[in-house]
């Protein structure tokens, strides 16, 4: 099985980067995937029973990669079919800290896709998603960071921090990066794949190593589902047809957004 990987900013076009790949019949997009929290479950686990304590460490250890396979091709066996579908994509913003993991377990170097944009834009979006949800209910993070979540600035920092959606997927494309990863990682700017997405994902076919497919950036069918309800906000819905998206910062959040520009890494 071939897999690659989608893994980067929230509000970036991931999820719309996997439905144009869908378009290709030799791929198959997941929605937001539970593959990665598996392996690290299993990981963190494997070494606290006592009957892999007492075996030989070698054998538990290739025991421990083999069960890893196992579960990742065993993720998708519903999915992948070797005639049509021979190349998977699983996206979960966890994969860039858990390169080395997923790269023992399939013994080679990985390839991952991280979807990004100016976290100005990142941050005005979700701050558009939370006024049209928090209309009639309370989204999670208002219990979590109350206080923060009375003022626009407040609120840009409450999503930025580092254990909130935008500050943990920086800071995991951050440290990817540091890590050395740099090589396993094509950058598919938000910005890009909306004015250009031909040649923008002419540059994702060449990283990928795939014989280019003409796709229809008109009409881009989701297929990818998720329940967003479980986030208290919609964030994974896509427009059919892949057109320029204007700057909505200025407007949305004025001088809060200040102290934000200037953090591409890529």
């Amino acid at each position: 099985m071939n897999i690659n990987f989608i893994s980067g900013l929230p509000r970036s076009g991931s999820t719309l980067l996997a439905n144009i790949l869908m378009q290709n019949p030799k791929f198959h997009a997941t929605a937001t995937s539970g593959m990665v929290e598996v392996l690290f479950a299993i990981r963190n686990k494997w070494d606290e029973l006592a009957e892999h304590k007492a075996m030989d460490e070698i054998e538990s250890e290739s025991r421990k990669q083999a069960v890893l396979l196992s579960v990742i091709c065993g993720y998708h066996a519903t999915s992948f079919n070797t005639t049509t579908n021979p190349t998977v994509f699983d996206r979960n913003r966890g994969h860039l800290a858990h390169i080395e993991m997923l790269e023992w377990a399939l013994q080679r170097p990985i390839k991952i896709l991280v979807p990004v944009r100016d976290v100005r834009d990142i941050l005005a979006s979700m701050e558009l998603r939370w006024r049209d949800a928090s209309k009639s209910k309370q989204v999670k993070i208002e219990s979590q960071h109350y206080m923060n979540m009375q003022t626009v600035e407040g609120r840009c920092e409450a999503w930025s921090r580092f254990d909130q959606p935008i500050g943990l997927a920086y800071n995991r494309v951050k440290d990817a990066i540091q890590r050395g990863f740099r090589d396993r990682m094509h950058f598919v700017r938000f910005e890009d794949l909306t004015s250009s997405p031909e040649s923008t994902m002419m540059s994702v076919y060449e990283f990928l190593g795939e014989e280019w497919f003409e796709h229809d950036f008109d009409n881009v069918i989701q297929v990818t589902k998720e329940d967003d309800r479980v986030h208290s906000m919609d964030l994974h819905q896509i427009r059919g047809r892949v057109e320029p998206v204007a700057p909505r910062w200025p407007q949305v959040l004025g001088r809060a957004a200040d102290k934000y520009g200037g953090l591409e890494l890529w």
